[in-house]
């Protein structure tokens, strides 16, 4: 994208699987990147690409210090993907709300001194809690933990600054993104590492599902949001639109990886109140944002399989 050469364009996150994809893309276009981190970050996704980004240490919750920051740089784009209680380990209501709630509304209203063209957010499936059929941005938020009930508040907050400021910001409602730099704990990168070790992997259950989308395409999502028109204020759900079961995820990649292995169910944590159906309505996405995912779930699987084999020493000192 030829229009995102030598934008400034700022990420929270940038650390994170999300965050560090999206600085990744956005230094192959040619961008100037800033990325925003922890002192005590784990820079493990981006150490290949650090010189080719400015960094900065600060955490979302010091306001003036990032307001500062802020107005230093003068981002054009913000990618603003920081949260935390994502994984069933992080746990915690007072990080989980100071992390997605009040460091959303920090970054947010420290953007207001800058000019600038778009301010992506990064939701969750969570925020809709349990549901009996697909979901869509109408639907009433129920989220039914902490981490749902802070990205629910978040993606509010964005939406009313939107609204009543007319401001361009929007989020972007991620469901289940998997690939490249994911956390070796979550469902897809765990199988794939036992398959390749020549271990069963262990799920928590083969029947619980979960509409998964990969990261390319969700990166995707992200940057189509730069070209999209009058989109502030829009909340746009970001997923496949089918949902999977873990059986069928786990199958799949003990086939594509060609190894003697079954899955055990039991081992790894669950969440409460699991849902017989979690898929993406993603009409709105494909009608705003001209986007829609390029790869279905035995395309991103077999990509991912590759991936981890060709990065496999980035996770060696797993046991």
């Amino acid at each position: 994208m030829s229009s995102l050469r030598r934008k400034k364009i700022l990420i929270t996150g940038s650390t994170g699987f999300i965050g560090s994809n999206l600085v990744r893309r956005s230094v192959k276009f040619g961008s100037d990147v800033f990325i925003l981190t922890r002192k005590l970050s784990d820079t493990w996704r981006i150490n290949s690409i650090l010189d080719d980004v400015t960094r900065y240490d600060v955490d979302l919750t010091d306001y003036e210090h990032l307001e500062a920051m802020i107005k230093g740089i003068q981002p054009d784009i913000i990618y603003h993907t920081a949260a935390y209680g994502g994984n069933p380990f992080q746990k915690g209501f007072k990080k989980i709300i100071e992390s997605n709630y009040i460091g959303t509304a920090n970054m947010v209203n420290a953007c207001n001194g800058a000019d600038f063209e778009l301010f992506v957010n990064t939701g969750s499936s969570s925020e809709y809690g349990i549901k009996a059929s697909t979901m869509g941005e109408e639907d009433r938020l129920e989220p039914v933990n902490d981490y749902g009930v802070s990205k629910a508040s978040a993606s509010l907050y964005c939406q009313f600054v939107a609204r009543t400021e007319r401001k361009p910001i929007i989020t972007l409602r991620l469901f289940s993104p998997y690939g490249s730099y994911e956390e070796s704990t979550r469902l897809i990168p765990s199988v794939i590492l036992d398959c390749i070790k020549g271990k069963n992997p262990k799920v928590t259950s083969l029947s619980f599902v979960r509409d998964f989308v990969f990261i390319d395409d969700v990166v995707d999502a992200y940057f189509n949001a730069v070209d999209a028109s009058e989109i502030g204020g829009e909340i746009i759900n970001i997923g496949s639109g089918i949902q999977h079961s873990v059986g069928d995820v786990a199958n799949k990649i003990i086939e594509l990886t060609g190894n003697e292995v079954v899955p055990e169910t039991g081992g790894r944590p669950r969440w409460a109140n699991e849902p017989e159906r979690w898929q993406a309505d993603i009409s709105k996405a494909k009608r705003l944002l001209n986007w829609e995912p390029k790869h279905d779930l035995a395309q991103g699987l077999a990509a991912s399989v590759e991936w981890f084999k060709e990065h496999i020493d980035l996770y060696q000192e797993l046991p």
